[in-house]
């Protein structure tokens, strides 16, 4: 009898440990995002001693073809050896890609959105520790007839300098599937555009003028005529300050 009671419970605790195996792997692999790439992004202003910022963005994403919806994460790291202190984070859409949400983040308004720009979102962040990174779920639309990008500046709390962007930098498919439940979008890519049951749609695929992109050569996203005018080799990366006086003067 005690024999018999000693198996069953042996025999319980074998079930309860597989599961919990299970429900442990299962949940790993629910939060595994993929590959994440920093492609397209550049130091810009000075960040304080000790302080390394940077971010990070999937280097696939998939967009569903018949809602047009996407799910990207946005990551901004430090990996420096000292805090941040107060930063924030920005998410801006361009072309086909429009940021809906960003979960605890801000919209953005209109009539401060760099130009060129659709959509974009600021999260607050009162301070990163070294070595400590922050992610954000985006929630997004891609208009696969459309070239689509995304930006990432990291900048201080006021917005006065900028430490870090990543982009405009685009998602895209040489070869996109518009009858597949779902079209893969690789990070760095540009979008060929297509319409259902056609060839590659002709033309200028971005539909309008061309965007800078981040690089070696490459300066800041500008905003607006007096952005552009700031954007020179003494005044890189200050293309979000412009926008602060007409916030305050509203």
């Amino acid at each position: 009898m005690s024999s018999r009671r000693m198996t069953i419970a042996t025999g319980s605790l074998l079930t309860a440990s597989f599961s919990a195996v299970m429900i442990f792997s299962f949940s790993a692999g629910a939060d595994d995002e993929g590959p994440m790439s920093g492609k397209g992004g550049k130091a810009v202003d000075k960040a304080p001693a000790g302080v390394e910022l940077t971010t990070l963005l999937p280097e696939k994403i998939e967009v569903d073809n018949s809602s047009q919806e996407t799910a990207i994460t946005a990551t901004v790291k430090n990996g420096g050896t000292k805090d941040s202190g107060a930063i924030r984070l920005l998410v801006v859409g361009f072309d086909g890609l429009s940021v809906k949400s960003v979960e605890g983040c801000a919209e953005i308004a209109e009539k401060d959105l760099p130009e060129g720009s659709n959509s974009g979102f600021a999260c607050a962040i009162d301070n990163l520790a070294a070595g400590k990174s922050k992610s954000y779920a985006v929630d997004a639309t891609f208009d696969l007839k459309k070239e689509g990008k995304i930006c990432l500046p990291v900048q201080d709390a006021d917005g006065t300098k900028t430490f870090w962007q990543q982009g405009p930098v685009p998602f895209g498919a040489n070869n996109p599937s518009p009858n597949a439940p779902a079209t893969p979008l690789l990070l760095g890519t540009d979008n060929s555009p297509v319409t259902p049951g056609s060839d590659k749609a002709g033309g200028n695929k971005s539909g309008g003028k061309e965007l800078p992109k981040t690089g070696p050569a490459d300066r800041i996203l500008p905003l607006g005529a007096v952005g552009a005018a700031l954007i020179s080799a003494g005044a890189a990366g200050l293309w979000w300050t412009q926008r602060r006086p007409q916030r305050s003067g509203s």
